[in-house]
């Protein structure tokens, strides 16, 4: 039975070293003349003006995952527009009905999150 695993355990082990190799080769056969202006951060070829450990506001990440959940949405909304006279040939007047209900769900949610002021950068 053990016999089964052995190539698997044999697949396992050379990824393992192959990937040891790659890692350790670079550092061992790159070159390594580290200078002041190669160790300094990049930013566009202009001086960086602040540190890379600054916070951001809240407000940023709210809105960008507000634009995820409301960009996704586009995901359900393609596949149905692109078949609609399929699936009203086959459904009828329901397929219509059904996405009517889901797009206003969405505009309660988008007003819910106008009125509570998200998108509001002040």
């Amino acid at each position: 039975m053990i016999e089964h695993y052995i190539p698997i355990f044999l697949a396992l082990t050379v990824a393992v070293l192959f990937s040891l190799i790659l890692l350790f080769g670079s550092s061992l056969f790159g070159p390594q003349q580290p200078t002041e202006s190669k160790l300094s951060t990049y930013e566009s070829g202009m001086e960086p003006v602040r540190t890379a450990r600054e916070r951001f506001s809240v407000k940023y990440y709210m809105v960008a995952m507000l634009f995820i959940i409301f960009d996704i949405e586009v995901v359900f909304l393609y596949p149905w527009a692109v078949n609609l006279r399929k699936l009203i040939d086959s459904m009828g007047l329901f397929i219509i009905i059904e996405m009517v209900v889901f797009i206003l769900i969405l505009l309660v949610g988008y007003f819910y999150i106008l009125k509570k002021g998200a998108l509001q950068w002040d």
